[in-house]
């Protein structure tokens, strides 16, 4: 049966920020097809929700309340897994984020800062898993979360856009790396319905804006990344890697313009 290779029976996944949206998703949608999950994020009560989901459908959640932002901590969640379950076979890197800056306020260290936060923990991340994927899986499979702010032009977005612009490509060149062992792929979302999103979403006339600016005239839903993490993962998605998956609803030029003027 071709659903069964979306299963991911008894395998084990840490998935970063996953207290909330595509984080929370990502790790649900991996407990209903079988797996056991590492969760972390700042805030412990939201992980608890998370994990009483995970709970609901089966399986178990081991959470971990902690700054993410710091790269040694995320790398212990490598340790975290084969230490709780005993294997490490998927790793989902979707801690990150930067606010949007006009380019002449956004200073060097801001641009630093978003780099290793983007794109500096994913590698802490991925160094620390692969020897404990091989060890105690054989292989398996790594996802990082950028964006389509990663691929096509918005002000305001230096920092955040170059940064998943580079863990995009990073996600290119590790895959090399790690082949044929390990994959190595990543998501690109486009507008999803999360709390990052919220202020968006709310007003109408910015939501309307959005969805007549996307080709599909609508916004995403986080189980839609989660979908996609999934195939990825799963033995679905077995002969893909090195790739960025677009779900965006087919954008091809940014939908929301920030209110930046042109130099005086």
């Amino acid at each position: 049966m071709i659903l069964d290779r979306f299963r991911i029976d008894d395998k084990v996944a840490v998935v970063t920020g996953a207290g909330r949206g595509l984080g929370r998703a990502i790790a649900v949608a991996f407990a209903e097809a079988g797996a056991d999950v590492v969760i972390a994020a700042r805030t412990a009560a939201q992980l608890d929700e998370v994990a009483a989901q995970v709970a609901a459908v089966g399986r178990t959640a081991h959470t971990v309340a902690a700054d993410l932002g710091d790269v040694d901590t995320v790398a212990s969640l490598a340790d975290v897994a084969v230490e709780r379950f005993g294997r490490l076979d998927i790793v989902v890197n979707n801690v990150g984020g930067a606010m949007p800056c006009p380019l002449l306020d956004t200073t060097p260290k801001a641009m630093a800062d978003a780099f290793d936060f983007n794109v500096g923990t994913a590698h802490a991340l991925v160094r620390a898993a692969v020897p404990h994927i091989l060890a105690t899986a054989g292989g398996g499979s790594i996802v990082n979360i950028t964006s389509t702010m990663g691929r096509l032009p918005g002000r305001a977005f230096a920092a955040y856009g170059t940064a998943k612009a580079a863990l995009a490509h990073y996600t290119r060149l590790a895959a090399l790396d790690l082949n044929p062992r390990i994959r190595v792929n990543a998501i690109a979302p486009g507008s999803i319905r999360t709390s990052a999103l919220e202020i968006v979403a709310s007003n109408d006339a910015m939501r309307t804006e959005l969805e007549s600016k996307t080709p599909l005239g609508a916004l995403g839903e986080p189980e839609d990344i989660a979908a996609a993490a999934l195939y990825l993962v799963s033995p679905a998605g077995k002969y893909l890697t090195g790739k960025v998956l677009e779900p965006d609803g087919g954008l091809v030029a940014p939908n929301l313009d920030l209110p930046i003027g042109d130099l005086a």
